[in-house]
C-alpha cells in the first residue's frame, strides 16, 4: 500500500527470468485517496496493464503521449514489452495495433479467465507474477534481425538508422518492412523514441538523485544525441505534448514521493557510460 494515506507509490522491477526475453520492466502501482490521471510517453515497446478487478488491457506501440485515468484507491499491475517482441507475441503485425488501447481478450481470448484470478491475489506482487507467468507462456520467438536493430537504436549505443541496412546486410524497404512488422512502427519513428526515452531516463534519474533542481538543458540535449537544445525542445513537443521546461515540473511533481523508476532508467543508462547521470539503485518493496 502506499506509505502515507493519500499518496500514491510506483514500483518498477526487472521481470521473471521466464519474461526476460521479451519484458523490459514489470510494475506495482497504487493509488490512494484521489483518482490519477497517469502520463504514458512512447518507449517503443507495448504494455499488458491491468487495474485489479477490471479486464488486462494491451497498449499497443504509442507514437505520443497518452493519459490513463485510475480509480481512487485502484491497484495496477503491468508488463512493459521490448520493441521488437510484439508482433510475435500476438500472433500479427505490431503496426496493426499503434496507438491503440484494447482489451487484452480480445487478442488473447483465454486472458478473460485470468482477470478474476488477478482480483483474487492475497498480494500486488502475487497478481503481478501471474501476469507475467500468462504473457511469458503467449510470448512467441522475436525477429532477430529487428532485435539486432533496436540494439543498435538505443541511446547508448549511439547508432544512426542510415548506418543499419548496411550493418545488417538488408534493404532499406525490407527493414522498414520487418520493424514495423515486429514494433510496429519504422527504424526511424524508433530511433526517435528511443533516443526520446534516453532523455526521459536521465530526467528520472536526476529526480532521483537531486530533484531536478538544477538543469542544463542545452547540455543535456547534445549528451542524448540531439543536435542543440531547440531541437530537444521539438522532439519534447512531439512526443509529450509539453516543452522539456514543463515536462521535468511534471516529472518532479510526479516522481518525488519515493516513486522507484529504478528498472525502467537502467537499461537506457548503460552502466559506465558516463555521457548519462547513473540512476541509485533501489530495492522494489
Amino acid at each position: 500500500m502506499p506509505g502515507v494515506a493519500g499518496e500514491s507509490s510506483y514500483v518498477d522491477c526487472a521481470p521473471t527470468p521466464a519474461l526476460a526475453a521479451f519484458a523490459s520492466t514489470v510494475w506495482i502501482q497504487q493509488v490512494g485517496d484521489r483518482p490519477l490521471a497517469q502520463r504514458h510517453v512512447p518507449h517503443g515497446g507495448a504494455e499488458v496493464r491491468c487495474v485489479l478487478g477490471e479486464t488486462p488491457r494491451l497498449l499497443g506501440p504509442q507514437t505520443a503521449a497518452t493519459y490513463q485515468e485510475i480509480p481512487a484507491g485502484g491497484t495496477v499491475v503491468g508488463v512493459r514489452l521490448r520493441p521488437g517482441v510484439l508482433g510475435g507475441l500476438v500472433g500479427m503485425p505490431a503496426d496493426e495495433l499503434v496507438d491503440q488501447d484494447i482489451a487484452g481478450s480480445d487478442i488473447w481470448p483465454d486472458l478473460a479467465r485470468l482477470t478474476d484470478r488477478l482480483g483474487e491475489s492475497a498480494t500486488p506482487r502475487a497478481a503481478l507474477d501471474r501476469l507475467q507467468s500468462f504473457v511469458a507462456r503467449s510470448a512467441g520467438e522475436p525477429d532477430p534481425l529487428v532485435n539486432e536493430a533496436v540494439r543498435n537504436l538505443m541511446p547508448w549505443h549511439g547508432s544512426r538508422t542510415a548506418a543499419l541496412t548496411a550493418l545488417l546486410s538488408i534493404s532499406e524497404r525490407q527493414l522498414r518492412r520487418r520493424c514495423r512488422a515486429a514494433v510496429g512502427v519504422g527504424p526511424k519513428e524508433l530511433h526517435r523514441i528511443l533516443r526520446f526515452q534516453g532523455f526521459h531516463a536521465r530526467v528520472l534519474a536526476s529526480v532521483a538523485q537531486q530533484g531536478v533542481s538544477d538543469v542544463d538543458l542545452a547540455r543535456w540535449a547534445v549528451e542524448t544525441g540531439y543536435h542543440d537544445q531547440a531541437h530537444l525542445s521539438r522532439e519534447c513537443r512531439r512526443i509529450t505534448g509539453v516543452p522539456p521546461g514543463e515536462f521535468l515540473a511534471q516529472s518532479r511533481a510526479a516522481c518525488t514521493c519515493g516513486h522507484d523508476h529504478t528498472a525502467s532508467i537502467d537499461p537506457m543508462l548503460r552502466p559506465g557510460n558516463g555521457r548519462f547521470v547513473q540512476a541509485g539503485r533501489l530495492t522494489p518493496a
